[in-house]
């Protein structure tokens, strides 16, 4: 079971240098965040940063595809089966539970692997941006 981070609420403050591709200002709206495991905290900055750095970003666009598959991934786990497991369900429940979610993963990854696939610089770093604000 992945432990919280501290983790800085959007009401916290404003980043001082902010790039082009990075919203101004965080949503006043409400919203709902998950905690995913510190491994894929670590992986998703790392590879946030190397496209940050990269003078061509495009040539990391399969690394930011997995990773958007791997947060995808852990989002529907946080968000759908945590609950169920929580309400205890029942076996076949959580099993067929399970299976949808195996295919509509399968699915999205590569739906999400075919457009960021295809990502000019521009866009590499609004996606990279955008994931950024969500970690605040």
């Amino acid at each position: 079971m992945a432990t919280p981070s501290k983790r800085r609420s959007p009401s916290q403050g404003k980043r001082s240098a902010r790039r082009s591709s990075e919203p101004s200002e965080p949503s006043s709206k409400p919203f709902l965040r998950f905690y995913h495991s510190e491994g894929l905290r670590k992986r998703t900055l790392s590879v946030l940063s190397t496209l940050e750095q990269a003078e061509d970003a495009t040539a990391h666009r399969e690394a930011l595809a997995d990773v958007v598959v791997e947060l995808t991934n852990s989002g529907l786990d946080y968000y759908f089966m945590k609950p169920l497991k929580l309400a205890k369900a029942g076996f076949i429940v959580q099993q067929s539970a399970n299976l949808g979610l195996a295919g509509a993963q399968q699915v999205m990854g590569s739906v999400i692997r075919n457009i960021i696939g295809r990502m000019d610089r521009p866009q590499l770093l609004s996606v990279r941006g955008s994931i950024r604000q969500l970690m605040l």
